[in-house]
C-alpha cells in the first residue's frame, strides 16, 4: 500500500515538472533566446558572393 502512494506522489510529481518545463519553453520571454540560438550554426558561414558564369573556356560533354 504504501508503495503505491510512493508511485503515486512520484508520477504527480514527474507530470508537475514536465508542465513547467513545457510552460517554459513556450514562455513568450525565452523566445529571443531561442531564435538566437537556432541561429547559431549559420553564424560561421562566411556571405558567398554570386560570380557570373565564366564564358569560353572547357566544354564537358
Amino acid at each position: 500500500m504504501v508503495y503505491g502512494l510512493i508511485h503515486g506522489i512520484i508520477t504527480l510529481m514527474l507530470m508537475l515538472i514536465f508542465a513547467g518545463i513545457v510552460w517554459w519553453a513556450y514562455s513568450k520571454k525565452q523566445k529571443p533566446r531561442f531564435d538566437e540560438a537556432a541561429n547559431l550554426p549559420f553564424a560561421d558561414e562566411p556571405v558567398l558572393k554570386k560570380q557570373p558564369p565564366q564564358q569560353g573556356g572547357d566544354h564537358h560533354d
